[in-house]
């Protein structure tokens, strides 16, 4: 699984923008799932803190999510993101150790 790439981002919305980025992400996760190469895409909000947002995306490889992230939509939101965020993207790249589920 060496080639795959994976990572949790967490997205700490303004408390007045967090309604609009849930709206606006949760349209982009079917069609995230059905891109070539992704393999999990969830979409999570802290259920303390309701501006934390926390993705968990696993992609076959960085060529795959780099498609992803270059997404015009994509581009637009990353390039714009201070509008919706209290401060920018807090990032983990993680390996994934076990089976997807959608490999089961």
């Amino acid at each position: 699984m060496s080639e795959r790439h994976g990572f949790i981002l967490h997205a700490k919305t303004r408390p007045e923008k967090a309604e609009a980025f849930e709206a606006l992400f949760r349209a982009y996760v079917e069609p995230s799932r059905a891109e070539p190469g992704c393999i999990e895409y969830h979409m999570l909000r802290d259920k303390e803190d309701p501006t934390l947002f926390i993705f968990y995306e696993i992609w076959e490889s960085q060529a795959h999510l780099d498609v992803h992230s270059n997404l015009p939509h994509m581009r637009e939101f990353f390039d714009n993101r201070m509008t919706y965020l209290e401060r920018d993207f807090d990032i983990r790249r993680i390996d994934m150790l076990s089976a997807s589920s959608a490999s089961r």
